[in-house]
């Protein structure tokens, strides 16, 4: 009840009238099928041998066994993204504790092995970071999009008290599908040179960049090209495409990408719901 009560809050503060007409919105999105959404990213992965690495929360996860064991079947990654979808901000440093403890307790149930966070909405609070170290995290890709970190590239600890993080962390690109479809309404042709773009500047800095591309929109049967353009030209400048768990063991381990990739393109998607009902359950 007082996830829900939060969850209330944050659509009142921040979504206000938008409310339903972005209930409309993710109606239309989930007229095509989940497992056929995940299926158009898993044939442009493979086509290019490329991995991908999907935050889930564990509770529609839990609901979809079947569905979020399919994405380590096609050798890709799953992810925390909580439990319930729960802007931590509105929340007390308890309640992100167990909402995370309550996540990893369901993959196990699941046997879905997870090795990394990202927080809902990217919103942490000054408590997020020591409970992310006392679940054990490997890394975290929400904190780089804070301002301060998301034009960096490379992998980085965030300071705890007098000492840095045991979990890694990753700048995150502010070029979500979410942004560039949502807010600024870019066409195909558009976001596919932005993201090229920023693949281009990447190869030249070195580093990593990473994306988060949501299933419910890269996804579809319209925008999946755009995916397959990122993909094929990141690899025609020799980028390494690997999921995020994999990418963060090579770079403690060596400090530097498998084969000495000029850079290292990591590509996440959120995922909040497998259905539209899901969607609803959390607007209520």
């Amino acid at each position: 009840m007082k996830f829900s009560i939060s969850w209330i809050k944050y659509l009142a503060r921040f979504r206000g009238k938008k409310v339903l007409s972005q209930a409309m919105h993710m109606f239309r999105l989930h007229s095509v099928p989940f497992s056929t959404l995940l299926r158009n990213i898993f044939n442009v992965m493979e086509l290019h041998q490329a991995k991908f690495t999907f935050p889930t929360t564990a509770y529609v996860a839990s609901k979809n066994a079947e569905l979020t064991r399919e994405i380590l079947r096609c050798g890709h990654e799953v992810a925390v993204h909580g439990f319930n979808h729960i802007n931590y901000s509105y929340v007390t440093a308890k309640q992100q504790d167990d909402d995370m403890k309550r996540a990893l307790e369901g993959y196990k149930k699941l046997d879905i092995p997870v090795y990394g966070f990202r927080a809902p909405y990217d919103t942490y609070t000054e408590e997020s970071p020591k409970l992310l170290e006392k679940h054990g995290f490997l890394w975290d890709i929400g904190i780089g999009y804070n301002r301060k970190y998301r034009e960096g590239n490379s992998p980085f600890r965030v300071q705890i008290d007098d000492r840095q993080s045991s979990f890694v962390c990753i700048p995150l690109n502010v070029l979500s599908d979410d942004n560039m479809i949502d807010i600024q309404g870019l066409n195909i042709q558009q976001m596919e040179k932005k993201l090229k773009h920023a693949i281009k500047g990447a190869c030249e800095r070195g580093g990593v960049i990473m994306f988060d591309l949501h299933p419910i929109r890269i996804g579809q049967p319209k925008y999946i090209r755009v995916l397959n353009t990122l993909v094929k030209y990141g690899t025609e400048l020799d980028g390494w495409f690997p999921t995020v768990t994999q990418a963060v063991n090579h770079w403690n381990k060596h400090g530097s990408w498998k084969d000495d990739a000029p850079f290292c393109c990591l590509l996440t998607g959120d995922i909040d719901n497998f259905s539209f009902f899901d969607y609803l359950q959390r607007l209520f």
